[in-house]
């Protein structure tokens, strides 16, 4: 029985930390240590043991949930100390049974959200003053190894025992799957024939060499570990602009209701049509100040829900209500935040759009009357791959509401980059410069589907007479297309102009292990992932493809 087989249970991504069961937050100002301690018997998808400190989805969910609670909850923290509380190992990286018996669909969304959070910790640093260091108190390999990466600063036990490494490719046939590789060369500056080294040497290196190799960046004996880590956080924490006594921003339980048809939030709604493939996503604006945190918050749960409990709904229609005003009332906090709490709400915005661009879906925007695709929202739309909005009103409305306009803030023409270091609109209008000045030009103006048509806004603008059937065939046409296939062609398009370290791992690195992973040299019934910890040694096709 495959761990897809056993899991049945939809995968949960809220938790509070005295619900933790691998993970101790300890809070010690300027400083925070997150303590890895991970259950062995508390696997997340079936009968699999997370020895050595290993990891599944489970364990990554309540890091991100940590990482993310310091942010917004403990403005006196500066500085992130992510060490272990288990005997001689840091971390064993993922747990290779539960990847050899995951469907697919799961270890490719599990290295995904895993990438997400390791990117996380980086943009915490860069945008939020909040430095991490990594303190490698024992054998440190795989996964384990990426986490550490991700981190300011890292210092190695030098115990003669512990070593980094990354065994990926000489122990199971696949690659470092939460962007080992590309941090070794574009963040660490290792060199590359180093690389090859390590990345094929499964005892990976230890005390002095991985420091002349740029792997850490220092060592310690065991005797005076505890202190030069205590020394470097603190140093760490002196750079940080964080605010000790800002006011802290608690971030309680989501308000969930989900059944089989539909997930419901406060302001964010899910209706699944399992006949259609399809997910009709609705965001509703308010002008209640919680709205900003909440929403996003209950977005960014739903996408996370979407990729890992409902893989066969290809397409999400993207709707939204409410009135500009709901929305620009938020407007300068989200453009221009001041304090801590518009900073993280901003920030975790961001974060959240990224999810949306990197969510392997057809995105399809619907914007028609009663619709607010205004500032924040209007970056819902500019996500799409495809965007309509009706000219004009519903005729056969009693009373039709006034017809639909699509609104650009400040919001949109800077604090909310992509991946690629790109607005929405720089990506949409890449090397069309006079396009791109037309609609910053635009900021601040209620736009009519002409308008938004002849500003290249929008994809299509049908009127009343063809609206529902245009939409409908549209997204019927989606349903009929091979999901690789849109996978890949929609990866290809919403990434524009310049590569950065992040577009790398989701477009390069990933794209590689999706295909490795379902390859028989890694996931065949003779492949490493199976072979490893049988005895018997992988059988692979030699062939070079």
């Amino acid at each position: 029985m495959t761990v897809a087989e056993v899991a049945v249970a939809p995968i949960t991504f809220e938790c509070q930390p005295d619900s933790y069961r691998h993970w101790i937050l300890t809070l010690d100002a300027p400083l925070a240590h997150l303590s890895m301690k991970v259950d062995p018997s508390a696997g997340t998808l079936g009968d699999y043991e997370l020895k050595l400190n290993s990891y599944d989805i489970g364990v990554d969910i309540e890091l991100a949930d940590a990482i993310r609670r310091v942010r917004f909850e403990h403005p006196e923290v500066r500085c992130v100390v992510i060490d272990s509380a288990v005997e001689g190992v840091f971390c064993a990286g993922a747990n290779i049974r539960m990847l050899a018996g995951a469907s697919h669909a799961h270890k490719v969304n599990f290295c995904k959200f895993t990438n997400e959070t390791r990117l996380e910790i980086e943009e915490a640093s860069a945008a939020s003053g909040l430095r991490f260091l990594a303190a490698i108190n024992g054998a440190c390999s795989g996964g384990g190894y990426e986490l550490a990466e991700a981190c300011d600063h890292l210092v190695l036990v030098d115990d003669r025992a512990s070593s980094v490494s990354l065994p990926e490719v000489p122990l199971l046939g696949v690659l470092p799957g939460t962007g080992g590789l590309t941090r070794l060369t574009d963040k660490r500056h290792v060199r590359r024939d180093h690389a090859d080294v390590f990345a094929t040497r499964a005892e990976g290196v230890q005390g002095a060499e991985a420091v002349a190799w740029r792997l850490v960046d220092e060592v310690a004996p065991p005797s005076a570990f505890e202190a030069v880590v205590h020394e470097r956080a603190l140093e760490l924490a002196a750079t940080s602009d964080r605010t000790p006594d800002a006011d802290a921003v608690v971030l309680g339980p989501l308000d969930r209701e989900l059944t089989a048809d539909r997930v419901q939030y406060r302001y964010v709604a899910a209706d699944l049509d399992r006949a259609r493939s399809v997910v009709e996503l609705t965001i509703t604006a308010d002008a209640d100040p919680v709205w900003p945190l909440t929403a996003a918050r209950e977005l960014d749960d739903l996408l996370c829900h979407l990729r890992f409990n409902e893989p066969t709904l290809g397409t999400i229609v993207l709707r939204t209500l409410g009135s500009a005003g709901d929305v620009l009332v938020h407007d300068d906090a989200l453009a221009s935040p001041e304090r801590h709490a518009q900073r993280e709400i901003s920030l975790l915005w961001k974060r959240v759009l990224t999810r949306l661009d990197l969510t392997a879906r057809s995105l399809v925007a619907v914007i028609e009357p009663g619709s607010c695709f205004v500032g924040i929202l209007a970056e819902v739309a500019l996500a799409a791959d495809r965007s309509y909005m009706l000219d004009g009103v519903f005729e056969d409305d009693d009373d039709p509401l006034p017809p639909a306009t699509i609104q650009l803030t400040h919001v949109n023409t800077g604090p909310m980059p992509m991946y690629n270091g790109l607005t929405r609109l720089e990506s949409r209008f890449w090397g069309l410069d006079p396009v791109l000045d037309a609609a910053a030009a635009a900021v601040g103006e209620p736009l009519l589907a002409a308008e938004a048509r002849e500003l290249e806004l929008v994809t299509s603008t049908p009127d009343d007479l063809d609206w529902h059937d245009e939409v409908r065939l549209a997204i019927e046409e989606r349903a009929s297309f091979s999901p690789d296939a849109l996978t890949g062609m929609e990866a290809n398009h919403r990434f524009a102009g310049p590569e950065t370290m992040a577009t790398k791992i989701f477009a390069r690195l990933s794209a590689w292990q999706n295909w490795i992973f379902i390859r028989p040299n890694a996931s065949g019934p003779e492949g490493a992932l199976r072979r490893y910890g049988t005895g018997s040694r992988p059988s692979y096709d030699r062939n070079r493809t």
